[in-house]
């Protein structure tokens, strides 16, 4: 067995750091606030604003509820109706792939890591496996980069959504600009492909000329260990015997 804990301590914080940015990428998938619309009409949408995310329109509203009372009033966005812009959808569908991959980026790294601090045999894949999480890592910050950046030129470009009447969205927002998923779903890409670069650039040690020496050494007739590649000194061997 070969004991090289030592030599994986920055793929260990990779390992958090991944687990992190996985986490982050799965809180963007779910918050709403990718787009966020200012609307001057306050008839329906009470607040002024909506938000859009990748599954659900969302906004505060007084006249679809009891008046006086105030509630979040959300429709789902289907990836199968005409409505849904393409951006969305890549975006629901990537992100979804992009945790699948994360996932088994983090198993992987979990596997190699056991590997080095648990001890290896002689023909342990070990740098093979920190290669693999690092490339399962760096894909799937890749799948969840591509609809992050297509959103937020989306908004930068000012494209609306033609929303259906049930959803009781504007045709169009006075302004929007980037929200929070955004914003979240950035950093844990930006972790996520940190954690794969440390991973690929793992590297075993290599053999140190005190190993070399040790592994040429044998007992000789007395129990004293000479090197077998080595010459005697017959000087050392007169002064032993004084």
């Amino acid at each position: 067995m070969t004991y090289l804990a030592h030599t994986a301590h920055a793929q260990l914080g990779a390992l958090w750091l991944g687990f992190v940015g996985w986490t982050l990428t799965a809180v963007a998938l779910g918050l709403v606030q990718w787009r966020v619309w200012q609307v001057s009409d306050r008839e329906v949408i009470s607040s002024g604003v909506a938000w859009v995310g990748l599954w659900r329109a969302c906004f505060n509203s007084h006249a679809v509820v009891t008046p006086g009372f105030m509630v979040m009033h959300c429709r789902y966005i289907s990836p199968t109706e005409a409505f849904t812009p393409p951006e969305i959808v890549a975006g629901q569908v990537l992100t979804l792939l992009s945790l699948l991959v994360g996932l088994c980026g983090n198993a992987a790294g979990v596997y190699a890591l056991r590997n080095v601090y648990m001890g290896m045999d002689k023909n342990s894949p070990i740098r093979s496996a920190f290669f693999t999480t690092g490339a399962l890592c760096l894909l799937a910050a890749v799948m969840s980069l591509v609809p992050l950046l297509w959103n937020m030129s989306s908004v930068v470009n000012n494209q609306t959504i033609k929303f259906p009447p049930e959803f009781k969205m504007p045709p169009a927002p006075d302004s929007q600009h980037v929200g929070s998923g955004i914003g979240v779903g950035l950093v844990g890409t930006f972790l996520m492909i940190v954690s794969g670069i440390i991973f690929c650039t793992y590297r075993l040690p290599g053999r140190s000329r005190s190993s070399l020496r040790g592994e040429g050494s044998s007992p000789d007739s007395r129990g004293t260990f000479t090197s077998s590649g080595g010459k005697h000194n017959p000087a050392f061997e007169s002064h032993e015997h004084l």
